[in-house]
């Protein structure tokens, strides 16, 4: 076990420790390489962290972010897993196809999306006037707050902020889709022919016997989703710069190192997120224990 726990020390727990000894230190960027981390203890930096509007208003839209995000994901994977679960001519390039979104470098997908939505010359808006009617193209990742008319009444829409939910929606659903289609190859068709000849129907068939047996798959994905995505950065960042009310915690952090140069705050806001994460998790298996559900 040597080898692997030296890695583990080396890769997580060793920064781990030093990020939290520096977020207790008034350090710039200029001077981190000569700094003492084990002195000149303060708590300045949660005091100016905590007391930042920018903090709340970035977990505020990173709840927001990740709420939509894993929804989405979990939702279109179990989609597309029960659209394939059925043998048809082409099923396997229909798979593979599905995981295009997930293994597509980042940097070239985003770009991309930001072509398609781009508000001059973009296939989605050129499509959206032209055929859904459209009277003036949307700015789908510049734009903090839109309208949207319904029965003759204006709702606000956070437009960039959706964008960015259904691109990471998008982005891994195939991640979602592969646990939840193994599960599906995994499960017996015995007590759905039984229900069928019973005369339940399709969806109640899906309702009663396919859903629970795949809600401990759900939950680990929504575990997992969920930690992967409280800490998004690359994603946001390449699609708005964290611009339009996109500003998540990651960003802010990002913020903070690079331009104010501050790397003790950033460091403190880095351990907050963490102990928010902790905490969310901890309380969404303690719900998944009481309903009695293995994660």
């Amino acid at each position: 076990m040597s080898p692997t726990l030296v890695i583990v020390l080396a890769v997580v727990v060793v920064p781990l420790i030093w990020s939290i000894l520096i977020s207790f230190q008034r350090l710039k960027l200029i001077n981190i390489g000569t700094a003492n981390v084990f002195g000149n203890f303060t708590l300045s930096n949660f005091e100016r962290v905590l007391t930042s509007k920018s903090l709340w208003t970035s977990l505020g839209t990173t709840f927001v972010y990740t709420f939509g995000s894993v929804v989405l994901a979990i939702s279109l994977g179990l989609i597309a897993a029960l659209v394939v679960r059925k043998p048809f001519r082409g099923r396997t390039f229909v798979r593979a196809a599905m995981l295009l979104p997930y293994i597509a470098p980042v940097v070239a997908v985003t770009f991309i999306w930001r072509i398609m939505l781009n508000p001059e010359f973009g296939i989605v808006n050129e499509f959206g006037q032209n055929v859904l009617g459209w009277a003036d193209p949307i700015p789908f990742l510049s734009e903090a707050r839109g309208t949207w008319e319904f029965l003759g009444a204006e709702i606000p829409v956070p437009t960039a902020l959706l964008t960015v939910i259904a691109f990471e929606g998008w982005r891994y659903f195939p991640f979602a889709f592969l646990f939840i289609m193994a599960r599906l190859e995994a499960l017996s068709t015995e007590p759905e022919e039984a229900a069928m000849v019973d005369g339940a129907t399709p969806s109640q068939s899906f309702r009663y016997i396919v859903l629970p047996q795949l809600l401990p798959v759900i939950g680990l994905l929504a575990i997992l989703r969920t930690i992967w995505t409280f800490n998004e950065f690359d994603d946001i960042f390449l699609l708005t710069g964290g611009a339009a009310g996109t500003g998540v915690a990651s960003v802010r952090i990002y913020e903070l190192l690079t331009i104010q140069r501050n790397v003790g705050g950033a460091a403190a806001q880095s351990v907050i997120l963490a102990v928010v994460l902790v905490i969310m998790l901890s309380i969404y298996l303690l719900v998944l224990r009481r309903r009695g559900e293995k994660v």
